[in-house]
C-alpha cells in the first residue's frame, strides 16, 4: 500500500498549531500559581511533542512501512526540533524565554509518542495476522 501525502495533514495540523503556541509573544501566556506547581507548561510540551512524533510516524504505521529505524529518526528530528524551538525563544521571538527544561519535556514527549507507536504497531500486527 502506498503512503497518500493527505495522511499528513493530521501531523501538519497539529505542527502548525504546536508552533503558533511555541511562539506566541511571552504576554499572551496564561499566567496562574496552580498551573506553575503542576508545571503544566512542560505537560503541554510533553503533549505537543508526544503528537508531532505519533501523528507523523502514523501514516508509515498504517501502512505497514514503519521500521524501528525510521521511528527513531523521527524522534531524533523532532528532539533537534524541540532544541531550535528554544533558541529561537531566546534570540528571536518576542517577550519567549530560553528554557532547558522545556528541551528535556520535549524529548520525554518524542519518547513518549515513540513508544506509543511501538505499542500502536504491536496492535496492528496483532490484528491483521493471518489466522
Amino acid at each position: 500500500m502506498k503512503i497518500k501525502p493527505i495522511q499528513f495533514i493530521p501531523a501538519l495540523v497539529w505542527f502548525l498549531i504546536a508552533n503558533i503556541l511555541f511562539f506566541l509573544p511571552g504576554d499572551d501566556l496564561p499566567s496562574n500559581d496552580f498551573f506553575e506547581k503542576i508545571h503544566f507548561d512542560k505537560w503541554v510540551h510533553i503533549g505537543l511533542f508526544a503528537g508531532m512524533t505519533f501523528l507523523t510516524a502514523l501514516p508509515f504505521i498504517i501502512n505497514f512501512k514503519s521500521t524501528k529505524k525510521l521511528l527513531i529518526k523521527i524522534v531524533i528530528t523532532f528532539i533537534i526540533y524541540g532544541v531550535l524551538i528554544e533558541f529561537i525563544q531566546k534570540y528571536i521571538a518576542y517577550n519567549r524565554s530560553f528554557d532547558i527544561t522545556d528541551m528535556i519535556a520535549d524529548a520525554v514527549g518524542c519518547l513518549v509518542g515513540f513508544y506509543v507507536c511501538g505499542w500502536f504497531m504491536q496492535r496492528l500486527t496483532k490484528k491483521n495476522k493471518p489466522l
